[in-house]
């Protein structure tokens, strides 16, 4: 995932009263901390997290590398994160994301780049947990993003896009005693005409690279014939 110009966002409206300073990333990588923003104490703040959850009883952080994402249809009954879905969900700001697409035939995967139309900032839907490895040591908050079926857009892409919160949602999305059927209804893939994807290049499998480099186009036989946007 993406924040490119973080400077755009107005950290207000989702409550959150210190707005953090981060520079801009082009390319967001799990095992490395994200800011995320979450309820605590009755506070919203808007902090760095560890992308990779690690459940409260892991005995090792190494688990949260397997744990970058989770899915939404079982994440209700998934020791991992059943407890998190129903009362630690945070929202994760971008302004793109990444999926990367089976090419029969090829060896590698076809990166592309999913943004909304006209490229504004906009919320992924995850989970946090706080773990703690023993009493001496600092404890650690971590965070999945949870994933969805895909919408109309993205089918032909990947079988899973991550789920996206719309403004009007995030209120129930971060309150702790919103409905376990509500929360899931939250959960749907978002609308396909809000949306459009382009490949890139694959610069974007690299964590080295996080550079505006990442996110342009890149020009194949079959951009050329479907052309390079889809929305």
């Amino acid at each position: 995932m993406a924040l490119t110009r973080p400077e755009l966002i107005d950290w207000s409206q989702f409550g959150v009263l210190e707005a953090p300073e981060i520079p801009p990333r082009y390319n967001i990588t799990p095992g490395t901390d994200v800011i995320t923003i979450r309820e605590r104490s009755g506070k919203r703040v808007a902090e760095p997290t560890y992308w990779g959850l690690i459940p409260s009883f892991a005995t090792d952080k190494s688990i949260g590398n397997r744990m970058a994402n989770a899915r939404a249809d079982s994440a209700f009954e998934k020791p991992a994160f059943r407890r998190a879905i129903m009362a630690r969900r945070c929202l994760i700001p971008v302004d793109a994301f990444y999926e990367w697409q089976v090419i029969p035939g090829a060896r590698t995967k076809q990166p592309w780049a999913v943004r909304l139309q006209g490229g504004m900032a906009f919320t992924l839907g995850g989970i946090w947990e706080y773990w703690r490895p023993n009493d001496f040591e600092p404890g650690v908050v971590s965070f999945a993003v949870l994933t969805t079926d895909p919408n109309a857009a993205l089918a032909g892409i990947h079988d899973r896009m991550p789920v996206i919160v719309a403004p009007n949602a995030w209120r129930a999305w971060l309150a702790p005693d919103t409905p376990a059927p509500k929360v899931k209804d939250l959960m749907r893939s978002y609308p396909s005409e809000e949306i459009e994807s382009w490949r890139v290049s694959h610069k974007v499998n690299s964590a080295d690279n996080d550079s505006p480099a990442v996110l342009e186009p890149v020009v194949t036989q079959a951009s050329q014939k479907q052309g390079d946007f889809f929305g």
